[in-house]
């Protein structure tokens, strides 16, 4: 797995303060949602959002996505092309275009 400048950094950040003791999987899955839901307040009330809020609530949730792929040595990047893949498969653009509905009912 290829470490990336950001990982490299949030990982030499915790290692700095011993913070990885806490970050099993489950508590680091667990506050990629919290972060979700905080990236999602910004949103609670209408269209009209906070720039800078939600730039620093989607980076806390990238932070917790990499620091949960990096325990679980998976690559960020690999991991989303394979589900792109998949998706092209379920999502086929002659039925897909301009739709939102579920693969299984298109």
């Amino acid at each position: 797995m290829s470490e990336n400048a950001a990982t490299a950094a949030i990982k030499e950040l915790v290692a700095e303060r011993e913070w990885g003791q806490f970050h099993l999987e489950e508590n680091l899955a667990k506050s990629i949602s919290i972060e979700a839901g905080e990236l999602l307040q910004c949103f609670q009330w209408g269209s009209a959002f906070d720039r800078d809020r939600v730039r620093d609530e989607l980076a806390d949730v990238l932070t917790y996505c990499l620091l949960l792929a990096d325990k679980l040595a998976l690559d960020p990047e690999t991991i989303v092309l394979q589900k792109l893949s998949v998706t092209r498969e379920k999502y086929p653009v002659d039925k897909a275009r301009g739709r939102s509905t579920k693969y299984d009912a298109l």
